[in-house]
């Protein structure tokens, strides 16, 4: 019979992956303090919050993350087409999560060898700027099934970072 375990109880190894989330326009509190909680799971170094202004006190956030706002590195920056192309020139490799007319599929993409990668998500109506499809490296998406072509933006970021934190090589 399994016992289920509690957070103390269970032992794990923390990895941080050199990877930054960075969110274009994405505005809703819930999403935005699970996003907290998914980055904290998965080990992703920071998140970058772009084009967006957030109540980084606001009591639907804060219950979301469950005080992982507290700790997981952030930052805020208005325009999010210069902070990729600081990232660009700073040596990452700019993955956008978007469907697109050029996008591989998540199960496409190569494996990272430990570089290091931004992750870019979109508003959770428009999507990713135009602009910053075209200054991305890499576009991807999520092969889906059903009649849909989309899902919310946290489901979308946790299948994608768990994909690809997989296609890295740990040391």
């Amino acid at each position: 019979m399994a016992v289920q375990l509690t957070h103390i109880d269970t032992s794990k190894s923390q990895i941080s992956f050199p990877i930054i989330l960075v969110c274009d326009g994405v505005q809703s509190p819930a999403n935005i303090g699970a996003i907290f909680r998914i980055c904290d799971a998965f080990g992703i170094s920071k998140i970058i919050f772009c084009n967006a202004e957030i109540n980084f006190y606001s009591p639907r956030l804060q219950k979301t993350a469950r005080n992982t706002q507290l700790y997981v590195s952030y930052s805020e920056k208005e325009n999010t087409l210069s902070t990729i192309e600081k990232l660009k020139s700073d040596g990452y490799t700019i993955v956008s999560l978007e469907i697109t007319d050029s996008s591989k599929s998540l199960e496409k993409l190569p494996k990272f060898n430990n570089k290091k990668i931004v992750l870019v998500i979109g508003n959770e109506k428009q999507g990713i700027s135009e602009e910053v499809l075209n200054t991305s490296d890499l576009c991807t998406h999520i092969e889906m099934y059903g009649k849909n072509s989309s899902m919310n933006v946290v489901q979308a970021t946790s299948i994608a970072l768990y994909s690809i934190i997989n296609k890295f090589y740990i040391d």
